[in-house]
C-alpha cells in the first residue's frame, strides 16, 4: 500500500518516527537501534514510519535500508532534500514518500521535485507552518499536507496555530499534524481539528516500550471527568490520565463551575453549556439543548470553534431503557454520558465502542466535589 493511500484510509492514525536526537531536544535515543523499533510500531498500529536520513538526527541511509528490511509499512524519508539525486537515493533505499519542507523549497523547485517524486514512484508530504505556506502547499496540488507544529528556525512549538492551519486546510487532501504530540489529548486535539494522522517521534523513541506508547496515543475512548469545581479535583482527574475535563456553565446545576480551572496542555478543557454557549477558554464546547423542566436535554453535541465534532450521546446506562446500547450506536464520534461510574463503564465500553466516555455524579461525593477514588477507578476501567 502506498504512503497516501495508508494514510487516507477511515479513521484517525499515526506516522510513527524513528530518530536519535533532534536540534532542538539533543539526544532522545542515542543508541536505538531501528530493528528494534520498527517492528515494535508496526505492532503498536503505526500506518508508516518516519525514518529521519540526516546527519543532524543522527540518521543516515542506512537506517532506512534497515527499516525497508524489516517491515512492509509504507517509509517516509525525512531531511532536507533538493535535488532529483536525493530522490533518488531514497527510492533506492527502500523509501515510499519523501519529505519537501517548503520553508526551504520556492514553488518552482517543490514542483520540479514533485514531479520528480511521481516518477520514481514516490509520493511527498508537503510541509507548510504558516498559512502562506498552507496555501503555497494547496496550491501545488500536494496530496498529503503536513503541518509543522515546531517552527524549524526558532524550534518554538505552537499548538494553537498549528490547529487552525490544520482546521484550514482542504478536506480533500490527507493532512498530518506534525511534532510535539506526547498525550491522547494531543493527538485527539489534532483529530477534531481535521488531521488524518499525527506524526510522532520524541515521546515514542523516549518510551520504554514505542510500540505501547503508540497504541496508548491512538486508543479510544478518550475519558472525561466532568462537573469539575474545585482546582483539586481537576489536579486528580489529570494525575489519574484523564484526556478531557468538563466545567459546567448551566444555570441551575448543582456543578456550576466558577470559571475554567487550571488544565495543563496535556489535557482538553471542555466548557458545558444549555441552549446557547458563551465565550469562556476552553479548547471544547459541549452544548446541551434546553428542555423543560430539566437544567438540560439528554443528548448534546462537541463543538470545537463553532463546528460540531462529535456527539454526546446522555442516556440511562443503569438499565432502564433494554435498547439503550443499540441506541447509542452510530457511525460519528460517540461520547457516551450519563450515570456512567466505575462500576459499569468498562461494559458500556464493550458494548458500544465509543471514541469517549464522560462521567460527573456518579464520582462524587455531593454535587460538584469529586471522590477521589473513584474519579481514579473509573479512568483506570475506562482506559
Amino acid at each position: 500500500m502506498r504512503f497516501a493511500e495508508s494514510l487516507s484510509r477511515p479513521g484517525f492514525g499515526a506516522i510513527a518516527e524513528f530518530k536519535r536526537r533532534s536540534p532542538s531536544a539533543g539526544d532522545i535515543s542515542p543508541g536505538a537501534r531501528v530493528e528494534d523499533v520498527v517492528p515494535a510500531y508496526e505492532a503498536g498500529g503505526s500506518r508508516a514510519v518516519s525514518v529521519l536520513v540526516d546527519e543532524a538526527f543522527a540518521g543516515s541511509l542506512d537506517d532506512l535500508r534497515a527499516a525497508r528490511a524489516v517491515t512492509g509499512l509504507p517509509l517516509l524519508a525525512k531531511g532536507f532534500f533538493s535535488a532529483e539525486e536525493h530522490l533518488r537515493e531514497l527510492r533506492e533505499a527502500g523509501a515510499d514518500a519523501a519529505l519537501l519542507i517548503l520553508r526551504d523549497l520556492d514553488d518552482a523547485t517543490a514542483a520540479k521535485l514533485t514531479q520528480a517524486a511521481e516518477e520514481l514512484g514516490l509520493d511527498t508530504l508537503v510541509e507548510a507552518h504558516d498559512e502562506e505556506e498552507l496555501e503555497r502547499a494547496t496550491r501545488l496540488g500536494a496530496r498529503v499536507i503536513g503541518v509543522n507544529a515546531r517552527d524549524l528556525g526558532t524550534f518554538r512549538i505552537d499548538r494553537a496555530a498549528q490547529l487552525e492551519l490544520v482546521a484550514k486546510a482542504p478536506r480533500d487532501r490527507v493532512v498530518v499534524a506534525e511534532s510535539a504530540v506526547h498525550t491522547r489529548a494531543q493527538a485527539a486535539a489534532a483529530e477534531l481539528a481535521g488531521a488524518n494522522a499525527v506524526l510522532v517521534g520524541t515521546s515514542l523513541m523516549r518510551a520504554d516500550e514505542p510500540g505501547a506508547k503508540l497504541r496508548e496515543l491512538l486508543s479510544r475512548p478518550l475519558v472525561k471527568v466532568c462537573g469539575l469545581t474545585r482546582q483539586e479535583d481537576v489536579d486528580v482527574a489529570v494525575e489519574a490520565g484523564a484526556d478531557l475535563c468538563g466545567f459546567i456553565f448551566a444555570e441551575g446545576s448543582p456543578r456550576r463551575a466558577p470559571e475554567i480551572l487550571d488544565v495543563p496542555d496535556t489535557v482538553l478543557s471542555v466548557a458545558v453549556f444549555v441552549g446557547e454557549a458563551e465565550d469562556q477558554a476552553a479548547d471544547l464546547v459541549q452544548l446541551y439543548e434546553r428542555e423543560e423542566g430539566n437544567v438540560r436535554g439528554r443528548d448534546a453535541v462537541l463543538l470545537r470553534d463553532g463546528e460540531p465534532v462529535a456527539r454526546v450521546a446522555d442516556l440511562p446506562w443503569d438499565g432502564e431503557d433494554p435498547d439503550h446500547w443499540q441506541n447509542a450506536r452510530g457511525d460519528d464520534r460517540l461520547v457516551l454520558a450519563g450515570r456512567l461510574g466505575p462500576d459499569n463503564v468498562r461494559a458500556a465500553i464493550r458494548a458500544v465502542q465509543p471514541w469517549g466516555v464522560d462521567a460527573a455524579s456518579r464520582l462524587e461525593t455531593s454535587p460538584g466535589i469529586k471522590n477521589h477514588e473513584k474519579v481514579r477507578a473509573f479512568v483506570q476501567e475506562a482506559r
